[in-house]
Parts: C-alpha cells; structure tokens; sequence
C-alpha cells in the first residue's frame, strides 16, 4: 500500500497509525484496533470508551483535529484525522457571547 493509500484509510491516535474502513466511526475503528477507552474520568480516573454508542451520552469524547469533546462514536472517520485522547483536567473552553 503507497503512504496516499495508508494515509487515505487511517486516522492517527495518540501517535499510533488506525485503520479504518469506510463509513466507520472513529469509535468504531479504535475498537476494531483493540482500544477500548479513550479518556478519564476527572475525579476517579476511571477509564471510559464507548458507551452508548449511539451519541447520547459523552463518556467517548476526543479531540478531533484539534476540536476538543467530540463524541468518537457519531464522528466518521476519516484519512489522516489527528485524533488525542481527552485530558480531563483540561477545561473546554466556552464559546464566545456574541453580541449582535
């Protein structure tokens, strides 16, 4: 497979190359890798992953080309994404109030 074709069908996570296929979630394509969570909890650093696996709840937030808390389960994967795991004592910054 060239480096085009590599790149073209695998994210990166936490520095580790993941292959996917097409129409996979990034949840789904770190499962199908063997890595089944992808942040802590910020009081009992309890590990967590997939959860619900449908976007109701948040327990599989990452950073997605640098876009903090997306949910990895509702979010495609694509070719060459920078996927991180969450830093739980990192806070998410609020958006700004706009004042029209």
């Amino acid at each position: 497979m060239s480096p085009q074709e590599e790149r073209a069908t695998s994210l990166t996570f936490d520095g580790r190359r993941v292959p996917f296929r097409p129409g996979q979630t990034i949840g789904a394509a770190l499962m199908a890798h063997g890595i089944s969570s992808w942040r802590t909890t910020r009081r009992e650093r309890t590990e967590r992953g997939l959860f619900c696996g449908i976007g109701v709840c948040f327990d599989c937030l990452v950073t997605v080309d640098g876009a903090r808390a997306e949910r990895a389960c509702i979010t495609p994967a694509a070719g060459g994404q920078v996927v991180t795991s969450e830093d739980p004592d990192r806070p998410v910054r609020r958006p700004e109030a706009r004042h029209d």
